[in-house]
């Protein structure tokens, strides 16, 4: 089974280098092309499933990709994207002790109300285990769309790292895939960052 897992499309906290998290932010008019042409692009892609985030920036990126397939979006809360509890909204360049979050995972604190790395890696583990495996021997093809936190989470899991190894897979631009097969042997990465526009 082929697995696609793409990153919402552009909103304007992207753009502005905000810490996005659950807050839910809808794509900018930017953000919508980038999934309309990314969409364009994988037309010819046979999906079998399609699973999102349910926070409105994934949901509709997936709307997007989707087109004319006679399939639901599938949205699972395990998907979301991390969240940063009361430093949602902030600027990266602003908060320095956000930089640990990118500068050395292993020292990064939860803020009030936000998420550990440890937390993250263990639902995106949970859903890859329980959703996405069994449908291995089921499915040729299926389409997932989240946030950067998660996907490197999901990364983490199928490449078999760590906590410390967090950043160590490429972050994904807006509308870009990784592709990854499953089967017997387990995962391999087809390709990384896959841009369609």
């Amino acid at each position: 089974m082929e697995i696609y897992i793409v990153r919402h499309g552009e909103t304007l906290w992207n753009r502005e280098k905000r810490f996005q998290g659950c807050a839910d932010i809808e794509l900018s008019d930017k953000g919508r092309e980038l999934a309309r042409v990314t969409a364009e692009g994988m037309k010819d892609i046979r999906f079998g499933r399609i699973f999102s985030s349910p926070l409105v920036r994934a949901k509709e990126t997936a709307e997007i990709l989707r087109r004319d397939r006679d399939l639901p979006v599938e949205t699972d809360d395990r998907l979301k994207e991390m969240s940063f509890g009361i430093y949602e909204g902030c600027i990266l360049s602003e908060m320095p002790e956000l930089q640990k979050f990118f500068e050395d995972p292993r020292k990064y604190k939860a803020p009030e109300g936000g998420e550990e790395i440890d937390d993250l890696l263990a639902r995106a583990a949970e859903f890859m285990k329980t959703v996405i495996e069994p449908l291995a021997s089921e499915e040729e093809r299926i389409l997932i769309v989240a946030h950067g936190g998660v996907i490197s989470a999901i990364m983490c899991y199928v490449s078999g790292k760590t906590k410390e190894d967090f950043w160590n897979c490429p972050l994904c631009k807006n509308c870009g895939a990784h592709i990854l097969r499953l089967d017997e042997d387990g995962y391999k990465v087809l390709e990384e960052s896959r841009i369609y526009y």
